[in-house]
């Protein structure tokens, strides 16, 4: 099951066999072993949040983080903002809004 899903979903090839392993195997355990039913996928990597989305896992990434972060109190909106810019200055490929008020 991980395996086809790897393969299928995420674009992994036998040649590289650990390539998107750990988003198949995140997909594998939130929709199959209970102790993780209704757990929260948290990826910067677009494909694999909006596949989680599809098949009814909550999915978040890192802007999303911030602003629930914004929301409760742990920083402020240019803050949060500030913070994702530096993170994608530093070479993470993230989602970062237009400006600061869209977190």
């Amino acid at each position: 099951m991980v395996e086809r899903t790897r393969r299928a979903v995420f674009g992994g090839s036998r040649l590289e066999p650990l390539k998107h392993l750990g988003e198949a195997q995140t997909c594998h355990v939130i929709r199959n072993w209970e102790a993780y039913a209704g757990s929260y996928w948290i990826s910067d990597d677009r494909d694999a949040l909006d596949y989680a989305r599809r098949i009814g896992i909550t999915a978040r990434d890192t802007a999303d983080l911030i602003s629930e972060g914004i929301n409760d109190g742990c920083c402020t909106r240019i803050e949060g903002y500030q913070l994702l810019q530096l993170m994608r200055a530093r070479g993470r490929k993230l989602r970062v809004p237009p400006n600061q008020m869209h977190l």
